[in-house]
Order: C-alpha cells, then sequence, then structure tokens
C-alpha cells in the first residue's frame, strides 16, 4: 500500500477532532480528550509509515489547481518527515499529559479543541507545497497561539498577553507576507516567460521556485528572504519581536509546552529551513541570520538567570535556543547545506527537553500551587520522578557531555550533541572563512552556553533541594502526567547521541536527490552559494584542526559544567550570598531583571509617547486643515449653491412663465442657427 496516499490525513485528523470537540465534548466530560488524543495518535502513525516507505530517498508530492490560478497541495521530504515525527510525537505526549493536569479546569473542552487545531494548524504548515498555503497554514497557527494564550481570558494578564502575542508576531507576518508578494512578481516576471503560461499555477511552489532561483535577481533575492526572515523573526522569538514569549506564560502550562517545544515557535526556524536555498543565494542574508540567531541566543540567556517564575526561566530559555537554532542555519554560509542538519538536530532535540521541563514545570505547579521559585525548594523527596526527569532534561539543556565518539555513538545528552555540533562544526569554521563577523559568532555561542548552564541548575537546585521554603503538602503528579515526563527525559538523554550522524546524513538529502542534481550535476546549494558570494570549502576547517586543539574542542563541555559548578555554589551549598548581588540595589541587576527595558522601550516610549504623539500631531493636521477642510469646502459649496438658486424660486407664477418662454425661445434660436 502507498502510504503517501494518505498523507493528507495527518492533518485532516486533527481537525476533525476540533470540531468533534467542540460538538460533543460537554457530553463527554473529562473524557473529552480522548478525541483529540487518538486523533493525533492516528496522524503520529501515519507519518511513521510514510516515514518507513521514503526512508532513505523517496519523497511524497500531491497537488491539484486551486481557483484555475494557484495550487493546494502535499510535500513530504526529509526535512518536512522528521518535523512530521517531531511534531505528532511530543504534541500525543503533551495531550496524555494535559488530561490530568486539565481534569479540574472548566474549560478543558475548549481547551482540547483549540490544542487539536494548533497541532493541525502546525502540521499544515509543514505538509505545504507552496509558500502562500504555507503562509495560510501559518496564520491559522498564530490564531490558535492567540486563543491559547489567551485560554484563562478572565485574567486581564492572560487578555493582555494573549493580545501581545498576536500584535507582536502580525508584525513578522506582514514582513512575511510582502516577501510572498515580492517573490511572486519575480517568479512572473522572470520564470513564468521560461515555463509558459500554464505555469502560473505553480509559480509559488516550492519545486518551481528552488528549479529557477537562478532566474531571480540576487538583489531582490536578499530583499525577499529578510522580509522572511522578518516573519521568522516574529513566530520565532528572535530579537527584536521576541518579547511575546515570555508573557505567553499565562497561558496552561501544557499550552506552554506545545508552543515552545512542537508548535509556533519552530514554525520560524521551519520557514528559513525550507526556504534554504533562496537564502544561500542571496547575498548577506545568512550573514544577518547567524548574528541575529547569535546574539539572542546570549541576550535572552542574561535575562533567565534572574527570573524567579519557573515558567518564565523556560520560556527565556526557548527564545536563547531558538537563537541557537537560526545561528545554526545562518552558518550554511560556509558549511552549506549541512547546516540544515544541524540547525533541524537541535530543533529535535529541543522538542524534548523543552516539552519534558515545561511538563515538569507544569507538575511542580500543580503540586504546590505557585510558580515563584523563592517559594519552592525541598521537593526532590516528595517529588522523585519530576525531579528526576527535570534532572536530566537539565543536563540536555545546559549541554552537558563529552566530546568523544564510539563508534557512531556520541557520549553526551540530546542537547550536548546538537548544540556542540552547532558551535564547533558551524561557528569554529565561521571564526575561519567567515571574516570579522566569525570570532563575534563563536563568541555568542560559547557565552550563551554558560549562561544557559548557570540559569537551567539555578532553577533545579532552588526547586528541588535545600529545606522547603513554605509550608506545602507536595505530591508526585498521576501517572497521566508522569509517564510522559519519563518518556520525553530519556529521549533527551540518549537521542541525540543514538542518531546524530544517520539524522545529519538523511537530512543533507533534503537537497542532495535526482530533483537538484538534474538542475546542477556538480552540486546545487555549492551553485547557489557561489551565486550568494559565499565560499564553502571542500572540506570545513573544523575537521582538520580539531583534533590538535583541544581547547577549543572543550569549550562547550567547560561552559556547561562551569555553569553547573557556579549554581551548585551559590544555591546549593549558598557559598555565596545571592541577596548581597540580586537586589534592585545592583545596577547589573535592576537591568537584567527590568529585562533592559524592554516594556519601557517598546510600549511607553516608542508606542505611546513617540507613535501616539505622532499620530496626535499629523492626526490634529490632517483632522482639521485636510480632512475639515474638504468637508466645510463642500459644504460651502452646497450651500452657497443653494442661496443662488433659492432667489431665483419666487414662488411667482408669471416669473416661472416668463423663464419658460424666454428658454424656449433661446433653444428656437439656438435650433435655427444650426440649420442655418
Amino acid at each position: 500500500m502507498d502510504f503517501g496516499t494518505l498523507a493528507f490525513l495527518i492533518p485532516t485528523l486533527p481537525v476533525i477532532a476540533f470540531v468533534l470537540t467542540l460538538a460533543f465534548g460537554n457530553k463527554l466530560q473529562s473524557r473529552a480528550g480522548y478525541i483529540s488524543i487518538v486523533a493525533i495518535a492516528l496522524s503520529f502513525l501515519i507519518s511513521v509509515l510514510i516515514f518507513l516507505q521514503i526512508y532513505p530517498h523517496g519523497t511524497v508530492e500531491q497537488s491539484a489547481h486551486w481557483f484555475s490560478v494557484l495550487n493546494v497541495g502535499i510535500f513530504i521530504d526529509p526535512l518536512a518527515i522528521v518535523m512530521l515525527l517531531m511534531v505528532t510525537f511530543v504534541s500525543l505526549l503533551i495531550h496524555i499529559y494535559a488530561l490530568g493536569y486539565m481534569s479540574h479546569d472548566p474549560g478543558k473542552t475548549r481547551y482540547f479543541a483549540e490544542t487539536a487545531l494548533f497541532t493541525a494548524a502546525m502540521l499544515g504548515v509543514i505538509l505545504a507545497d507552496n509558500i502562500l498555503q504555507f503562509f495560510i497554514a501559518w496564520e491559522l497557527v498564530g490564531l490558535c497561539s492567540y486563543l491559547l494564550i489567551g485560554f484563562w481570558f478572565r485574567k486581564p494578564s492572560a487578555a493582555a498577553a494573549a493580545k501581545k502575542a498576536f500584535l507582536t508576531t502580525r508584525v513578522g507576518d506582514v514582513l512575511f507576507l510582502a516577501g510572498i508578494v515580492i517573490l511572486y512578481f519575480n517568479m512572473y516576471t522572470h520564470v513564468l516567460p521560461e515555463v509558459g503560461g500554464h505555469g502560473t499555477v505553480y509559480l509559488l511552489q516550492f519545486k518551481t521556485i528552488f528549479e529557477h532561483l537562478t532566474l531571480i535577481p540576487t538583489d531582490q533575492l536578499t530583499i525577499i528572504t529578510l522580509l522572511f526572515f522578518g516573519g521568522a523573526v516574529g513566530k520565532s522569538g528572535q530579537f527584536p519581536l521576541h518579547v511575546w514569549l515570555p508573557d505567553a506564560m499565562e497561558g496552561p502550562t501544557t499550552v506552554s509546552a506545545l508552543i515552545h517545544a512542537a508548535t509556533m515557535v519552530t514554525a520560524g526556524v521551519y520557514l528559513v529551513a525550507r526556504t534554504f536555498p533562496m537564502f544561500i543565494a542571496a547575498p548577506e542574508s545568512l550573514i544577518i541570520v547567524a548574528l541575529i540567531g547569535g546574539f539572542t541566543a546570549l541576550f535572552a540567556s542574561t535575562m533567565g538567570l534572574v527570573m524567579n517564575d519557573i515558567k518564565r526561566v523556560l520560556a527565556f530559555s526557548t527564545i536563547s535556543q531558538l537563537g541557537y537554532m537560526m545561528m545554526g542555519l545562518g552558518v550554511g554560509a560556509i558549511i552549506g547545506a549541512e547546516a540544515v542538519g544541524f540547525a533541524m538536530f537541535h530543533l529535535i532535540n529541543h522538542a524534548f527537553f523543552k516539552a519534558c521541563l515545561f511538563l515538569c514545570a507544569g507538575s511542580v505547579i500543580h503540586a504546590v500551587g505557585t510558580n515563584d521559585l523563592r517559594e519552592m525548594g525541598g521537593l526532590f523527596g516528595k517529588m522523585k520522578i519530576t525531579a528526576t526527569t527535570m534532572l536530566f532534561s537539565s543536563l540536555a539543556l545546559a549541554g552537558i557531555g563529552i566530546p568523544v565518539s564510539i563508534g557512531a555513538i556520541k557520549l553526551g545528552t540530546s542537547g550536548f550533541v546538537s548544540k556542540d555540533a552547532i558551535i564547533l562544526e558551524g561557528a569554529y569554521s565561521y571564526l575561519h572563512f567567515g571574516g570579522a563577523y566569525g570570532s563575534l559568532i563563536f563568541f555568542f555561542g560559547v557565552a550563551a552556553a554558560l549562561l544557559t548552564s548557570i540559569y537551567t541548575f539555578r532553577l533545579w537546585f532552588m526547586a528541588f533541594t535545600g529545606k522547603p521554603r513554605q509550608e506545602r503538602h507536595a505530591h508526585e503528579s498521576p501517572l497521566s502526567m508522569t509517564v510522559p515526563l519519563m518518556i520525553l527525559a530519556v529521549l533527551a538523554l540518549v537521542f541525540g547521541a543514538l542518531t546524530f550522524s544517520p539524522f545529519i546524513h538523511y537530512l543533507e538529502t533534503t537537497y542532495e536527490n535526482e530533483f537538484f542534481e538534474e538542475i546542477d550535476p556538480n552540486g546545487y546549494i555549492h551553485g547557489l552559494a557561489e551565486r550568494g558570494g559565499y565560499h564553502i570549502p571542500e572540506e570545513p576547517i573544523v575537521h582538520l584542526d580539531l583534533a590538535h586543539d583541544t581547547l577549543i574542542m572543550m569549550l562547550p563541555v567547560i561552559a556547561g559544567l562551569l555553569g553547573f559548578i557556579i549554581s551548585w555554589a551559590i544555591y546549593h551549598k549558598r557559598l555565596f550570598s545571592v541577596a548581597s548581588i540580586g537586589n534592585m540595589r545592583n545596577p547589573l541587576f535592576r537591568i537584567l531583571a527590568k529585562r533592559y527595558y524592554q516594556h519601557e522601550i517598546f510600549i511607553e516610549l516608542i508606542s505611546l509617547k513617540f507613535t501616539y504623539g505622532v499620530l496626535a500631531l499629523t492626526g490634529e493636521f490632517i483632522d482639521r486643515k485636510i480632512v475639515d477642510g474638504i468637508i466645510d469646502g463642500i459644504s460651502s459649496f452646497i450651500i452657497g449653491g443653494a442661496e443662488v438658486l433659492k432667489k431665483i424660486q419666487t414662488g411667482v407664477v408669471q416669473n416661472y412663465a416668463t423663464a419658460t418662454v424666454l428658454g424656449v425661445a433661446l433653444i428656437a434660436l439656438v435650433l435655427s442657427w444650426g440649420v442655418i
């Protein structure tokens, strides 16, 4: 059987679950969540069957005309199938966990309906075979995130967070849409004559775009890709459009896990990976991606050091890790298509350990009734499963491991393996070949790794060790919550170590199959890189030098272990006084606690004072001088004309009869002249 024919069911089944849950959820009560779980489980099963069928070189392609000038279709290649497997699997575990977590919430029916639609929208993004269909599903993801972040909409903070997320990501979406418009214009102008008039249906199809990239001027490609990246910056929380992500914690913790691990924020990374051939053919674009990604990784990790809300610490870690993924894609300017494998590998590993961390945080909050780390402590003895699984996922987030391989197996947690690849294989190569920016990108990667380790273990030590700081009757969560934790924790530990080489090699085939070989037999990505002004060496310097440079090779290891030691000394052994530096009198702490005054800058200064001030001034001029002037002029003209007509309308019959006779005489005279 050709399982590819069932691909349309992958997003369709969660949509059906959304409809059924809304229709019958209130009658099913606590069992309403099973509809979504069954639907997503079937989507995962179909994804597995398709993977087994197409591995290692196959693809699934389906397309149909839509409104005669566009197409709607499905495209599954190595890049898409690994995302399908991750999203369906992680989403399934989160939905199972939510059975226990949301069991007492009166809105659980609405919750499971919205999360099913959220999952379906993300699957639609992955499966789209053209950029317009991609954008439609992308917008549905944004709508669902708005509904779920504001799930407890009666809380003013939740409603405000939902609006903030929606409006902030709309900035990126407008940029993305502008990029699609410019892309279509270029495809219509430069590509359509090559494919014939009937090709308008497929102008926005990814395969058509990739096949004819060399026909689009490079300056136009740079504009298009930077606009696409603007969309990714909004969705994936890159600087400066990252401000919505920490506030998105106002939704249920399972929503936070879904947004931060499996859906929404990964869409931006997937967009850049999906359109990677466009980026590498566009001069300067990948350099900007690498710099913004690296800066975001470091910038967000500094704020994670001082947050006391357990979910906000994890939120800033998500922003930071998304920065790593973007940096991993950006170094493709030096290492080529291998960068897609590194970034996506970190994305998959991050999904496992970040979902585990958020669900562990939910388990802790469920048990102690607070998000504040300062009110926790001593929970290890009461919540051993939660504490242990959170420790395993913390080790993965902090990147703890040893840069040694036994055969194809690497000795380290999943986070270590993928982060090590981005820093050493990618950023270190950039250090040698990337000119002035290489050292900066490498610094961003290493410094962010150190800070990540510090705030990660700070969280764990504050929550689970020491003496309880509040009298709370904590207890372990039920099996429906702890079983998903254990599965994710195991994957956070071993998935990366066991699958690194086959995963990277499989992802490389995304742009190395027969289709791309027909376009450029000498190497599709290499040819585009030359057009974009990038130089990809035959043998990256990292493979040549790392064996002789032990210090460089050990830097990620040192960063992870040093962060652990610092947190252990401060937050477990109390060798240093936190109170002496962790207070608002310390200017550095105050800057971090205030998040670099981003709220004051974005909201109070830019939005309220500058934007509203400019609008008020210009509005006064436009309203009073232009709009009122036009309306007043029209009314004066009408009133003046009425005054003239009023004088003619005397009401005397004799005057009207005289005017009629004179008018008839005038018409007769004119006609007689015309005849003559």
